[in-house]
């Protein structure tokens, strides 16, 4: 079925008519905002200084936009639905305005942008403006969990709106220049993963309106068999709604939605989706200078861009806007009239107050385990080790089993779930599977509570949605391979700091990421698995959002943890590794060392009772052990020096109290790291970053940092070290040549150090893998 004629009509001449009405409000609200600053009804006759000076909105998709919503009104009233909207297009800000404007809930979140005249000329005045709103879909409109700037998200969000939420439909507008994306195009497959009985459901409605800022699309361009044939490999059964006559696309639309509604009623795992073809600036005007805009690329901004200088257009524009008849629409008062409220839902049906789309007045707290029954045992430093995700995945699983009734934790993740050693969930959950099952599978079932598919996009916009909508979850990844989500966590960083300001906004939970399967230990792998950057990217972001730690061991990695999943509004990033790593601080050590963020490690320094002649700090749970290797061999080397151990599990700390929240003051710092005594700091990722952060402290010309310098390869474990001069024997011939005097003194132990590194080259072209001295090393305090 591809033709709207094909389908029967069901709206009476009366809804008809309030639909149309609805939309004719919504289209002219829209226009108003991008053009208007004064006269909102136009009750008097247009001039220039009525208009903004900078014309900075879109017009092309918001028609399309203020169609679907009008419709999706009358499908929430005629079906009592509970139903929330993803917009994917970019800039349908001015639509999805309008439209939460028109059904109160705007003015609700806003109360200074009152339902009447006085309010629409502020909706209309604020709509890109200097102090205002952005021209997307921002956090400032109610029923938003989506940033509308960026292309490619929309559906991923959508979905993960609905995991866990029977009785919700999520409808999703995909923009078909959205559509060509990367992450947009691995979303269809997302219909895999959604539980027809356990979640809410998502109708996606693919809207073509035929061009991006200045080229035609893809999918308005391919044969429409070719199309239809697309989405139905998919897995979607595509309802087709095409045309520009008002009258037949608003029957088409509305029985079109009636058919999606009751196939997604009958919960047979069959997803209904809707194509709706329309013209790019539908409604708007036709033609301008003499060139085609309506229905073209043309309309994709601003269809008339002269309108203080040219009176053609400033005519032109007053037509548009009177041809939506707004005296017919609003009262005296400029209230909407009631033709135009009549399809509008009331109290939380109206998408705009939806609660799920403000996802902290659902949040309930996740209920977690103890951290000390989880713990390894340490007697005495370094005497025993552990896998710390493997750990963590036992207290996951914990976690999943505590909330099993709440249904509000999901882990998410691209196939790497056993391979980061977290497989202890599977104990009490599975990985979620709607296709096909064979015998050899393991851990599938329809029910499961771990969302596993090779697309880092996907499991990143699963989990936003999810987040906003008011539930908890954890994302664990491969390190090097998280860069694929940069852009991603950009926008969700820049979603949390707006919605932070905004006080009918709820907190709500933190994105937690566990980056594991790490640079230092990739040596199996190889270069292309050697990136710990993602750091360096978050760590350019908004200082109120952004926090990230290194747990150097087990028990710092459950406390990590759990202060993560208790937090609010943050994006975590946790670094850990899944390999044998020494259990250096029990449970209690540990609490207290994350609650500090950083501190000396008194057991691993020597001489205490006086200043330290170096400071040997770490960040990361590798370098932690280079750290204290060196340390070890200072102490039996060079019994006279004082070394001070400092490890930093709170990264952010580093940075000065005004520059972070978790910034340590001056004073805290130099009592930590010294004014004037040169700092070794052995650093898990680019040594840059621990400039950048401490450049502004008095003792930073003390400060060389070892890290990872772009030397990777496939080798042993510890010559990625070497290579990277981050090894213990570096390490201490740094503290030599950086200590006055040892130079001079300490010759010979410089040589030692050398011969050191060159006689672990020479083993492991030989064997195959590390020194015996480097493999069986242990802490000997």
């Amino acid at each position: 079925m591809t033709a709207v004629e094909a389908r029967p009509s069901v709206l009476s001449g009366t809804e008809l008519a309030q639909v149309d009405a609805l939309w004719r409000a919504a289209n002219y609200l829209s226009a108003g905002q991008i053009y208007l600053m004064a006269n909102p009804l136009l009750r008097e006759q247009l001039r220039p200084e009525h208009v903004k000076p900078r014309l900075l909105g879109h017009w092309g998709t918001s028609p399309g936009l203020n169609f679907v919503y009008a419709h999706l009104n009358r499908a929430i009233l005629a079906h009592d639905l509970n139903a929330m909207l993803v917009t994917g297009p970019g800039h349908g800000g001015p639509a999805l305005l309008a439209n939460t404007w028109l059904e109160g809930s705007y003015t609700d979140a806003w109360p200074e942008v009152t339902r009447d005249a006085a309010g629409m000329a502020e909706l209309f005045r604020q709509f890109s403006f200097p102090g205002g709103v952005p021209s997307h879909v921002a956090p400032q409109v109610p029923g938003s969990i989506h940033e509308g700037g960026e292309l490619g998200y929309s559906l991923a969000h959508a979905f993960g709106a609905a995991f866990d939420n029977p009785g919700l439909l999520v409808a999703c507008v995909v923009g078909d220049g959205e559509a060509e994306t990367g992450p947009l195009a691995t979303s269809w497959h997302a219909n895999k993963f959604l539980d027809p009985v356990r979640d809410g459901a998502v109708l996606p409605i693919l809207h073509l309106n035929g061009y991006k800022i200045a080229n035609p699309t893809v999918l308005s361009r391919i044969p429409p068999a070719e199309l239809d044939a697309l989405l139905r490999g998919y897995g979607y059964e595509p309802i087709h709604v095409e045309g520009s006559d008002p009258v037949t696309m608003h029957q088409a639309m509305a029985s079109s939605l009636d058919a999606a509604v009751a196939t997604l009623a009958e919960r047979r795992g069959v997803w209904p989706m809707i194509v709706l073809r329309s013209p790019k600036g539908w409604t708007g005007p036709s033609v301008v200078d003499g060139k085609p805009v309506e229905g073209t690329w043309r309309a994709h901004q601003v269809p008339l861009a002269e309108v203080r200088h040219n009176a053609d257009h400033l005519k032109q524009l007053e037509d548009w806007l009177l041809s939506y008849r707004p005296a017919e629409l609003f009262d005296e008062r400029g209230r909407p009239v009631t033709e135009v409220t009549a399809m509008i839902p009331v109290g939380e049906r109206r998408m705009g107050a939806n609660p799920h789309a403000n996802g902290g007045v659902l949040l309930r707290p996740l209920t977690l385990p103890d951290t000390a029954s989880h713990a390894a045992p340490v007697a005495t430093p370094g005497a025993t080790v552990a896998e710390p995700t493997r750990v963590l995945g036992r207290y996951l699983r914990d976690v999943f089993a505590l909330n099993a009734e709440r249904a509000n934790f999901r882990l998410f993740g691209p196939d790497e779930t056993a391979s980061n050693r977290l497989d202890a969930v599977y104990d009490v959950t599975a990985k979620e599977w709607q296709a096909a099952v064979e015998p050899v599978d393991e851990h599938l079932a329809r029910d499961g509570r771990v969302l596993e598919v090779l697309s880092e996009h996907l499991c990143q916009g699963w989990l936003e949605g999810y987040l906003l909508s008011g539930r908890h979850g954890l994302f664990s990844c491969y390190e090097a391979f998280v860069h694929i989500v940069d852009s991603m966590v950009n926008q969700h960083i820049k979603w949390l700091r707006v919605h932070r300001q905004i006080p009918w906004r709820r907190p709500v939970a933190s994105l937690n990421y566990l980056l594991t399967s790490h640079v230092w230990r990739q040596d199996h792998n190889g270069f292309s698995h050697q990136d710990p950057g993602f750091v360096d990217h978050v760590a350019n972001k908004s200082s109120e959002v952004v926090r990230v730690y290194f747990p150097p061991d087990t028990n710092t990695l459950l406390e990590v943890a759990a202060h993560c999943l208790r937090s609010r509004d943050y994006v975590n990033v946790v670094v850990a590794g899944k390999n044998d790593t020494p259990n250096w601080l029990d449970a209690e050590q540990a609490a207290l060392h994350c609650a500090r963020g950083v501190s000396i490690w008194e057991w691993a320094s020597t001489h205490t009772d006086r200043e330290p002649d170096v400071v040997l700090a770490c960040a990361g749970d590798a370098p932690t052990l280079e750290v204290l290797a060196a340390a070890q061999i200072l102490r039996q080397e060079l019994p006279d020096l004082a070394v001070r151990v400092v490890n930093v599990v709170d990264l952010m700390r580093l940075q000065p109290e005004a520059e972070h929240p978790h910034g340590l003051s001056d004073r805290e710092y130099d009592a930590l790291f010294t004014p004037d005594r040169p700092v070794i700091f052995a650093y898990h990722g680019y040594p840059w970053l621990i400039h950048r952060l401490a450049y502004r402290r008095t003792g930073h010309h003390d400060l060389h940092v070892r890290g990872y310098t772009e030397h990777g390869t496939t080798t042993t474990p510890f010559d990625m070290l070497v290579l990277n001069h981050l090894d213990r024997f570096q390490l201490v011939i740094d503290v030599l040549d950086r200590v006055p005097g040892l130079a001079a003194t300490a010759g010979v132990l410089r040589q030692r150090m050398t011969e050191a590194q060159g006689r672990h080259r020479r083993y492991i072209r030989t064997h195959g893998e590390d020194l015996p001295e480097v493999r069986h090393w242990t802490w000997e305090g």
